[in-house]
């Protein structure tokens, strides 16, 4: 039977991680390990100079829980090096409650989380909800769920390609509306962070990156345009970052 580990980025008791867990578990056995707390853009993090705990938690619906006090790469750490006993055949990580496309893969505790499972040499899939901004009320994370068990399942037939991250966004669609699947390259994330300066009550300044919330460039064939047009997006990443064009550039360079 297929072992899929279920992981987060917003914390153990989070729905999105919930509504995937039971969803995957229709396609095997389902361990879940996650943050005992929200670790949101946190990037890829390994916890090297503190002990990591973990403990046993129960979940809305009577599922049992693995909750770590470290960073959601910790988490799959952990389990492959041997929290875990039984050998994990993919990890699952997710539903974040926002895009994870563009460059916000390099601050994704969802999609690093993932990356780390590449790097131990097994297959990682990243899920990730296109919310509106300051959504009010509950998500439905239903759509989504039911997609990446759709896609995982589909990969698991036909096998997960080598060193590399599956990376799922889902619209925020009734499921009716969603107009289908579409394989991606990374679109262009448009950042509108700015600086808010403050003082302390006794003078002292301190800081918060703030600013509107980011938008995308829409271009055919990215995950942000895919999205836009009602599809879910499928972007293969791999994670070796080498600029190849330049290489050959670089070497004719005189180094001094």
């Amino acid at each position: 039977m297929t072992h899929i580990l279920v992981t987060n980025d917003d914390g153990v008791t989070a729905p999105g991680l919930l509504a995937l867990a039971l969803e995957m578990q229709q396609l095997g056995e389902v361990t879940i390990l996650a943050p005992d707390r929200n670790w949101s853009a946190s990037g890829h993090v390994k916890t090297m100079h503190r002990p990591l705990r973990v403990k046993e938690v129960q979940l809305e619906g009577g599922m049992t829980a693995l909750a770590s006090d470290g960073a959601p790469s910790d988490c799959v750490a952990l389990a492959q090096l041997g929290l875990v006993e039984k050998k994990i055949d993919v990890v699952v990580s997710g539903i974040n409650p926002n895009a994870n496309i563009g460059h916000d893969v390099t601050y994704s505790g969802t999609v690093t989380a993932a990356m780390e499972a590449v790097i131990g040499g097994i297959p990682g899939v990243a899920v990730s909800l296109d919310s509106p901004d300051n959504h009010l009320g509950v998500l439905d994370y239903g759509p989504a769920a039911r997609f990446a068990r759709k896609i995982v399942k589909t990969l698991l037939r036909q096998g997960f390609p080598e060193k590399t991250v599956i990376n799922i966004n889902v619209p925020y669609l009734p499921e009716d509306e969603i107009v289908g699947c579409q394989v991606t390259r990374q679109g262009l994330r448009v950042y509108r962070d700015q600086l808010d300066r403050r003082e302390d009550p006794r003078g002292k300044p301190y800081y918060w990156i703030g600013g509107e919330a980011p938008t995308g460039v829409r271009k055919d064939g990215t995950d942000f345009g895919a999205l836009k047009a009602g599809y879910v997006s499928i972007t293969p990443l791999q994670l070796d970052l080498t600029s190849y064009k330049n290489l050959e550039t670089f070497r004719e360079v005189q180094w001094e």
